[in-house]
C-alpha cells in the first residue's frame, strides 16, 4: 500500500529522518524472518526508541488505518513478523537495555530488543538464572520470546517464558500505555492481562518493557547422549524416565538424519555415530549436589538399559557438553541449508510421542514426502520438517498442505496440539479449525476486536482467512 506523503512526514518528525526508511532493500530487509522462503516488506520500516514514539506512531496508524507490524530479531518460524499486509513496520531493534536486575527480589526489568543469550549472561555474572532458551537464543529477542510464548530445550524443568512474565508495559493499538500486572509472584485481582499478551503474537499491543522472574544459579549437571536403535524406543524412553521419578533439565530427540545433516553441516563437532543407531536422546540434569546429581543419572541409565541402545556418552568436560549442546541447537540451520523444507511444531502428552512419531512417517509415505524429527521430547514438543528432496513443485504445493493438515490433526487427536513454542503466526492460521471450534475462534476474534477494533496491529496473523 502506499504510504501517504502526510503521514510519512508526521512519522519522521516523531523518530526523525535517520529512523524512517522507505527503500526497497531496506524494506526487504525487514520483510522476511525465517519462515521458509517468504518476503513481505512494509511500505516503510520505522525504528522507534521508547514507548512514547510507539504510542504517538500508533495513534496516526489508527486514525488513518494502517497495518502495522511490530519486527524483532526476525527469527521467528511462524511468520509472525512479516508485513503481509504492507503498511509500517515498526523496528524494535533500539529498545535494546537491561534496565534493572533486581537481586533482591530476583527480577529483571528489560526491553524487548535484548537478545536472549545477552540476558542469560548477565543474570549469570550475578549468580542467577533465566531458564528461557531457545535454539535461537544467540539471536531472538525478549520481546519476541514474549509475543510467541518460547520455550527451549529445558522448558521440560523450569517452563516456557509465561511461566517467568510478571509485568508488561504495553502499547495498545490506540496509543494508549499500560503496564498489565504488577511485579509480584501472586496476583488475583482482576482479569490476567498479562499472561494475555504472552502468546499474543503482536496482535493486542506492542511490548516495550518486560518483567521477569530469575531463579538461582544451578551450580553442576550432568549430559548424557543415549544412542538407540530403533527411533520408536527413543521416543517410549522418554515417558519412562518420569516414570521412575526423574525431572531432566532438558530431555531432547534428534532422530538419525537430524544428526547425520548437523553433523556434515558443522564439520567442528566430532562425534560418532554409528550406523546402526536411529535416534539419540540428549539428557541433563541440574543440581547443586553432585552425588544427588549422579543418582539421577544411574536412575536413567537404568531405565534407558531397558531399551535397545549402543554406548552412552557422558559428556566429562565443558567443551564435550558444549559439543553436544551445539550439535543440538544446529539441526534447524542445518535442515534448512540441506533443502527446501516446511517446519511443524506439534506437541503432545509425552506418553504418545512414538505413536506420534511414527505416525508422521506413515503420513510422508502417503503423500511422498521425508521428514526430519527432533525437539524437545521431554514435553512432548516434536519439530517436523518436511523435506521438499526431489519433489515436484506441484506436489510440493498441492499435496504437501494435504499432509501437513492430516499430521496436525493426528496431533489433535493425541489430545495434542498445533504449536509448541514456534506460534500460529502466517502459515498456520488457517490449521486453526482443527484445534478450535467456531466458538472459540470468534471469542479469540471479540478479544481482537476490544483491544483493536480497527485490526491494525499486526492483522493476517492467528485467524483463519475464512473466519
Amino acid at each position: 500500500m502506499q504510504i501517504q506523503p502526510e503521514v510519512l512526514q508526521k512519522l519522521t518528525d516523531i523518530v526523525g529522518a535517520a529512523y524512517i526508511f522507505t527503500d526497497q532493500e531496506t524494506r526487504n530487509h525487514y520483510g522476511h524472518d525465517e519462515t521458509e522462503n517468504y518476503v513481505f516488506p512494509p511500505s516503510v520500516v520505522v525504528k522507534p526508541a521508547n514507548a512514547q514514539e510507539i504510542s504517538a506512531i500508533l495513534r496516526i496508524a489508527n486514525e488513518y488505518k494502517i497495518p502495522t507490524t511490530p519486527i524483532g530479531a526476525r527469527t521467528g518460524l511462524s511468520g509472525g513478523a512479516l508485513s503481509i499486509y504492507e503498511g509500517i513496520g515498526l523496528s524494535m531493534e533500539r529498545l535494546n537495555k537491561i534496565l534493572n536486575i533486581d537481586e533482591q527480589n530476583l527480577q529483571v526489568v528489560v526491553e524487548p530488543a535484548v537478545i536472549t543469550q545477552v540476558l542469560r549472561e548477565a543474570v549469570a555474572e550475578k549468580g542467577l538464572f533465566y531458564p528461557v532458551d531457545p535454539s535461537s537464543q544467540g539471536s531472538c529477542w525478549i520481546g519476541g520470546n514474549v509475543a510467541e510464548n518460547s520455550g527451549g530445550a529445558r522448558a521440560v524443568k523450569y517452563g516456557v517464558t509465561k511461566d517467568y512474565v510478571l509485568n508488561l508495559e504495553v502499547v495498545l493499538p490506540n496509543g494508549e500505555i499500560i503496564w498489565t500486572g504488577a511485579n509480584t509472584l501472586k496476583n488475583s485481582t482482576g482479569y490476567n492481562l498479562t499472561q494475555l499478551m504472552v502468546g499474543s503474537e503482536g496482535t493486542l499491543g506492542v511490548i516495550t518493557k518486560v518483567v521477569l522472574k530469575l531463579l538461582p544459579q544451578n551450580t553442576h549437571n550432568i549430559l548424557m547422549l543415549v544412542p538407540f536403535y530403533n527411533a520408536s524406543q527413543a521416543c517410549e524412553a522418554v515417558s519412562a524416565i518420569f516414570r521412575a521419578g526423574i525431572i531432566p533439565s532438558a530431555l531432547e530427540f534428534m532422530e538419525r538424519d537430524a544428526i547425520d545433516w548437523t553433523l556434515k553441516y558443522n564439520d567442528t563437532i566430532n562425534i560418532n555415530v554409528s550406523d546402526t543407531v536411529q535416534a539419540h536422546l540428549l539428557i541433563e540434569v541440574d543440581g547443586n549436589y553432585p552425588e544427588i546429581l549422579m543418582l539421577e543419572a544411574e536412575k536413567i541409565m537404568d531405565v534407558v538399559e531397558q531399551f535397545e541402545i549402543d554406548e552412552v556418552l557422558f559428556a566429562d568436560t565443558e567443551d564435550q557438553k558444549n559439543a553436544l549442546w551445539k550439535m543440538r541447537r544446529s539441526v534447524a540451520e542445518a535442515v534448512k541449508s540441506n533443502s527446501i523444507y516446511k517446519e511443524e511444531d506439534t506437541v503432545v502428552p509425552r506418553y504418545v510421542l512414538p505413536e506420534l512419531l511414527n505416525r508422521i512417517k506413515e503420513v510422508g509415505s502417503k503423500y511422498g514426502f521425508k521428514s526430519v524429527c527432533y525437539g524437545h521430547a521431554g514435553d512432548g514438543n516434536l519439530h517436523v520438517n518436511i523435506i521438499k528432496g526431489d519433489m515436484t513443485d506441484a506436489n510440493w504445493l498441492m499435496e504437501v498442505p494435504k499432509g501437513i493438515r492430516e499430521i496436525f490433526e493426528l496431533t489433535v487427536s493425541l489430545r495434542g496440539t498445533l504449536s509448541g513454542e514456534h506460534g500460529i503466526g502466517f502459515v498456520q492460521k488457517n490449521f486453526m479449525d482443527i484445534a478450535f471450534s467456531k466458538v472459540h475462534l470468534e471469542l479469540m476474534e471479540r478479544i481482537k476486536y476490544v483491544f483493536d477494533p480497527n485490526n491494525i496491529l499486526n492483522p493476517g496473523k492467528i485467524f483463519p482467512d475464512s473466519l
